[in-house]
Parts: C-alpha cells; sequence; structure tokens
C-alpha cells in the first residue's frame, strides 16, 4: 500500500507521541526505502565476512525504537534520521573491524544477503566519517547535506525540506561539499 508522504508524517508523529501502533504500520511502508538506501551504501563493495544490508537495516529499526522522544516533522526528517544512524552503525563497524584486525578474534556470523562492507570500504568509510566531522566543525549544514545526501539518499528538495532551506541552497552547498571533501580525501 503507498501512502502519501502527510500519512507517513502522520504516523510518524503518532508514533513520536507514543502510539506503538503507529509504528506497527510505519514500518513496512519506509523498510523497502531504508533497504534501497542501505544498499546503496554498500553496492560497489566486494563480498566478504562482514555486516549485511539487512543486519543494517535491523540495526537501525532497533536504535529507531529507542527514540522514543523524537519529535518527528516529516518524512525527510524521518529519512535524515536514518541516514544519521546508518553512518554511526557503518562507522562504528568499520572502527571495530580495525580493532578486530590489530589482534581482535569475533567469531562471523553468516546473515542470508551477499551485499557486505569490505575491510576496503571499512577505511574509506572512516576517511569519510573523519572528514565529515572536520567539516562539520567548519560549516554543519554542510555536513548535514553531505550525510543526507549520500548516506540518506535524499534528493536535493528533501534535503531542503529537512535542512529548511532552499534546494538552490542545497544543491549550493552540496558542490561544495564535495568539493572540500575531495581535497580532505585526496
Amino acid at each position: 500500500m503507498q501512502l502519501s508522504s502527510h500519512e507517513i508524517t502522520r504516523l510518524l508523529q503518532a508514533w513520536g507521541d507514543g502510539d506503538e501502533g503507529a509504528l506497527e504500520q510505519l514500518m513496512p511502508l519506509v523498510y523497502d526505502e531504508l533497504h534501497r538506501q542501505a544498499r546503496r551504501y554498500m553496492a560497489a563493495e566486494q563480498p566478504g565476512p562482514t555486516l549485511q544490508t539487512t543486519a543494517l537495516i535491523h540495526e537501525a529499526y532497533l536504535r529507531l525504537v529507542d527514540a522514543k522522544s523524537v519529535n518527528w516533522q516529516n518524512r525527510a526528517h524521518f529519512y535524515a534520521i536514518c541516514a544519521r544512524l546508518m553512518r554511526r552503525i557503518l562507522v562504528d563497524f568499520a572502527r571495530s573491524r580495525k580493532y578486530r584486525k590489530r589482534g581482535g578474534g569475533a567469531a562471523h556470523v553468516e546473515l542470508d544477503e551477499a551485499l557486505t562492507v569490505s575491510i576496503a570500504m571499512s577505511s574509506e568509510l572512516l576517511a569519510v566519517d573523519e572528514a565529515l566531522t572536520q567539516l562539520a566543525a567548519v560549516d554543519t549544514r554542510k555536513s548535514q547535506v553531505v550525510e543526507l545526501r549520500f548516506f540518506g539518499g535524499l534528493t536535493v528538495e528533501e534535503a531542503a525540506l529537512a535542512l529548511n532551506v532552499s534546494p538552490e541552497t542545497i544543491a549550493r552547498d552540496w558542490r561544495l561539499a564535495k568539493a572540500w571533501l575531495m581535497r580532505e580525501l585526496s
């Protein structure tokens, strides 16, 4: 069933007000979009014994369920929060892989999907996360734009709605942030 963004916003607000039934109605509606976002993060990576797409979504879901005090504004705000959660999960996972490479010995658990975050992505993700943290110190909004567009998969219009600025501002911030990050990462 396809609901309008207004209906998704209504369900988000009802969930924020404590209606657990709204969460049960909402999750099937947004799951496909969250899965698309997670798959996009991992699509370019090599298969290997690492985090799976579904595991990323389920971890984000568990963290969302614990976020009971969020005042959900709209659909774009929800996906922005999900993007931030997925970024944190991926960065935490990348850090844990780095620690394991240095002598830790965690057992690998197979999940049922082939898309994974590779060791190479772990290093790249940590570098992007560090660069985004540095960008946030210089210009918070540009860092948020990258997070929404890159990690959240939001369009220019959706990011503008989430940050309450014009689409032109988002497009300009996106161009400048990409240039800044390229310089920092090279």
